[in-house]
């Protein structure tokens, strides 16, 4: 089978993520006319929630780029490849609800610990789509470098070891711990986690 409807898919429901993350912004409604000075304290107040709205989409950005870019050199796929990505999808189209999530309780750690356990099992999952689809070359081309399967292996651990340091981190008192996913762009970025298409 091709995998045309399969990247069709994801870029549709990666699409519907990431425009409905701004839905997890709202401000709390008030029962008169705000002033400009009400209207500016209400917007400061929502800084966190912004921020979370900013690490989910950039998060979402870097899952979707991997998904293209493992999906360049998956050239077919099965029965069992089709329902790892189907999986993918479906904790990327929770990633709304574990944003609003650590926006409305953003102390809480068992909220935390939710958005890191969405986090970690996407993270797994395109790991588990690389390493299932390169397996003695399955739904790769057979001339596909050994070099290139480890570089997309080593890759597809970024992701679930930085969530679950993520994770970790509220349960130690860090009360930033959702700085931690902004090591995910910063190690990708290093040498030996570059990929050049």
């Amino acid at each position: 089978m091709t995998t045309h409807r399969i990247e069709a898919l994801a870029d549709g429901i990666f699409a519907i993520a990431m425009t409905l993350l701004v839905l997890t912004l709202d401000l709390p409604e008030v029962g008169k006319q705000l002033t400009q000075t009400g209207l500016d304290r209400l917007l400061l107040q929502q800084i966190p929630k912004f921020s979370n709205y900013a690490l989910s989409f950039i998060l979402l950005a870097i899952f979707w780029i991997v998904h293209h870019q493992q999906f360049y050199f998956i050239q077919r796929t099965n029965r069992g490849h089709l329902w790892i990505n189907i999986f993918v999808l479906m904790f990327v189209a929770l990633i709304p609800f574990s944003t609003s999530l650590i926006g409305d309780y953003s102390q809480d750690r068992i909220a935390k610990s939710f958005f890191g356990a969405n986090m970690f099992m996407i993270g797994a999952l395109l790991s588990w789509n690389w390493s299932y689809a390169t397996k003695n070359h399955r739904l790769v081309e057979h001339n596909l470098s050994q070099q290139r399967i480890v570089l997309g292996k080593r890759r597809g651990l970024v992701t679930p070891l930085v969530s679950l340091l993520a994770m970790i981190l509220p349960w130690a008192n860090v009360p930033s711990s959702s700085y931690a996913y902004i090591l995910i762009p910063i190690i990708l970025s290093f040498p030996p986690f570059r990929q050049k298409v």
